[in-house]
């Protein structure tokens, strides 16, 4: 094989390669995309409208928890050199607290729905007894 058929040889075998690139690149976001549709298929559709109740509930819950409450925070304290107390560290303790406040504002939102499954393990348990 001489120089310039090798020259050829790996110039096609480049462009396979980016080819082949370019196509990998595409398959990769079209699995990309099938998955999130896979995801967002079992997930209960809202209307805009029911998007922005759960927002104002969210608002709502944050809103009516007290930040200025000092029991909800771990504070640590340090002292500098010229005798001024200053905040070392603080953490938030409460979050289960404010958790269950946006939840119970959220749930009000819902009506609980009854699953079949859960219907037919009921049914089944009465036909067993």
């Amino acid at each position: 094989m001489s120089k310039e058929e090798l020259e050829q040889k790996i110039e096609s075998l480049r462009t396979l390669v980016q080819e082949s690139q370019m196509s990998t690149s595409n398959y990769t976001g079209k699995l990309a995309d099938a998955e999130k549709e896979l995801v967002d298929i079992n997930k209960p559709e809202l209307t805009p409208v029911q998007f922005d109740m759960i927002h104002e509930a969210v608002e709502s819950g944050v809103g009516h928890f007290d930040f200025d409450d000092t029991d909800n925070f771990d504070i640590e304290y340090g002292i500098e050199c010229d005798g001024k107390v200053h905040c070392e560290s603080h953490g938030f303790r409460n979050s289960e607290d404010l958790v269950d406040m946006i939840v119970t504002k959220v749930h009000k939102l819902f009506v609980e729905a009854t699953c079949p499954e859960d219907e037919l393990d009921t049914t089944e348990a009465d036909n067993h007894a």
